[in-house]
This record gives C-alpha cells, sequence and structure tokens, in this order.
C-alpha cells in the first residue's frame, strides 16, 4: 500500500514556508487560473507523488495534477513529471514545499536503486538505517522501498537492536541477548566487532547478527561459522565501490547508512504559465 502523509505533517511542512501567508503570491489576482508543468533536470527514481499533491490539495483542493509517471519509475532527465491546472496564487505558494519534498524522496529513491542494482543476483538484500531527515523517518523508509531497497527497523519500538553500550550495560553479550527475549516477541539482533564476539553472539541464538566493520574475509569467516543459523548482515563504511564483493560473501543483508542521510536533491524546476485566456506570464522561482 501507498504511504500516505498525514494532513497534520503537510501543515507542518508548509508552516514552516508560508506562515502567515505569501506575501509575494498576493500580488496574483485571486481570480487568476494558471497551469504549471515540473520536468526533471537529471535521471532518477520518481517518489514522493503523495507529498506533493497533498501539499497543493491542502492548498486548494481545485488544483488538478496529472502524472506521467509513478513512483518507482526510472526517469530519464528533461522528461516532464507532471502537469497542473489550478488557481495561480495558491500553485506559486506550494511551488517550493512540493518540490523540496519530490526532490528529496525522489533522492532517496534514486540511491537506493544504485545500491539494490549494485547486489542484483547475489541474494543479499540491501536495508536502510534510522539515520534519516528529521520529520522524513516514514517517508524516506517508503522511497528506500519505491527504489528497490528493505526497510530495518523503524524506530527502537519495533525491533530489538543490541550494540556496544548496550552490551556494556547489560554485561555481556549473552545476558543482553538473554534479556531482550523477555521483554519483547520482536526480532531480536546484536552488532558484533570481532569473530570472538560473533561466536559468543551465535551461541545465544538471536535473530540475527551484525558483522559491524569486518573485513571481506571476516564476513567469509563469519558466514563458514554459521552454517545458516541466524542471519547476517554486514554493516559499517560499506559504499556502491566495495558492496558488491561485501555481498557475494554470503551475507543476507547489507545496512547502508547512506541510502538516507547522505543523499542530493535532484534537480526538478516547475514552471507556471497563465492560460491561454489570461494575459502575460508567470514563471515559478
Amino acid at each position: 500500500m501507498k504511504l500516505q502523509p498525514t494532513h497534520e505533517e503537510i501543515a507542518a511542512y508548509l508552516a514552516e514556508d508560508v506562515d502567515s501567508g505569501d506575501l509575494t503570491a498576493n500580488i496574483i489576482p485571486e481570480t487568476k487560473q494558471a497551469s504549471a508543468r515540473v520536468i526533471t533536470r537529471e535521471d532518477m527514481v520518481l517518489c514522493g507523488q503523495a507529498w506533493f499533491d497533498a501539499v497543493f490539495r491542502q492548498l486548494d483542493p481545485a488544483i488538478v495534477i496529472e502524472w506521467q509517471f509513478q513512483d518507482g519509475d526510472d526517469v530519464a532527465a528533461g522528461s516532464l513529471l507532471c502537469k497542473l491546472h489550478g488557481p495561480a496564487r495558491a500553485l506559486l505558494t506550494g511551488e517550493r514545499t512540493a518540490l523540496n519534498l519530490l526532490q528529496t524522496l525522489s533522492a532517496t529513491a534514486t540511491v537506493a536503486r544504485c545500491y539494490a542494482n549494485a547486489v542484483a543476483g547475489s541474494g543479499c538484500k540491501v536495508l536502510d538505517t534510522r539515520k534519516t531527515l528529521p520529520g522524513l523517518r516514514l517517508a524516506q523508509k517508503y522511497a528506500v522501498k519505491c527504489g528497490g531497497c528493505v526497510n530495518h527497523r523503524i524506530g527502537l519500538f519495533d525491533a530489538i537492536l543490541i550494540k556496544e553500550n548496550h552490551i556494556i550495560a547489560a554485561g555481556s553479550i549473552s545476558e543482553a541477548i538473554s534479556q531482550a527475549r523477555t521483554i519483547s516477541d520482536v526480532m531480536v539482533e546484536i552488532e558484533v566487532e570481532s569473530l570472538a564476539e560473533f561466536q559468543e553472539a551465535l551461541a545465544a541464538h538471536p535473530d540475527r547478527i551484525m558483522l559491524d566493520n569486518f573485513s571481506i574475509e571476516q564476513l567469509k569467516t563469519a558466514v563458514g561459522m554459521n552454517q545458516g543459523q541466524v542471519e547476517l548482515e554486514a554493516s559499517g563504511n560499506i559504499g556502491l565501490e566495495t558492496i558488491g564483493e561485501i555481498a557475494e560473501t554470503g551475507v543476507d543483508y547489507i545496512s547502508i547508512g547512506a541510502l538516507t542521510k547522505n543523499v542530493q536533491a535532484i534537480d526538478l524546476s516547475m514552471r507556471i504559465e497563465l492560460d491561454s485566456n489570461e494575459s502575460g506570464r508567470l514563471n515559478a522561482a
């Protein structure tokens, strides 16, 4: 199912830009109607239609949007993404907020597609992390899926991931896993930093073990020791140049923070024109 932003989320996005009102848009007569076209200046994977639509729907339900592509589609540079029509003031007011959301979520999906393609055929899946942009957690998680990668836990509430400081506080790897089993029936994962820690974790039977900053040889050794007992996830300083080799070691998952935290917005442009029966021309800034 396609994720939908809430009314409150969209209101918050608009509030930081519009606040008490769009002073510049008020130079345009309230009755003027206009059309608009959104194009991409670079290759991309489209994501964020629901957020884009919701911005304009909240400003004026009379705005009509016609999409030429769907979320998850590969789109070539120069392509028309959508056409809009409605009150000129609302189109101008919503332009920046709508494009900010669309360019950010499309960037996330585009990066995810690159990583998904890099491990294609290996049987390994690429996971996102909680390193998301504030206020866009669920939206970016949706974008990751549009790009062909897989969601890790959404937050601290839907899975247990035991890291170094948790182990120190609990007393040991085995004790941390044992305690985790008593508080919830969600997935229990533990992060290890050496083969010795891996062996201890394996004996405690978590659902998944994260192999943090393991070398290729260490990953292969861990896969051999595991013999399919638990899921294995590689993590730490992994990029497009190394992910293919890591996937071939036999790990089940590779988690990549860069899917959501290092995104560079897609270059999009929205051009607004008055209807043919109106005089003049409006260019969105």
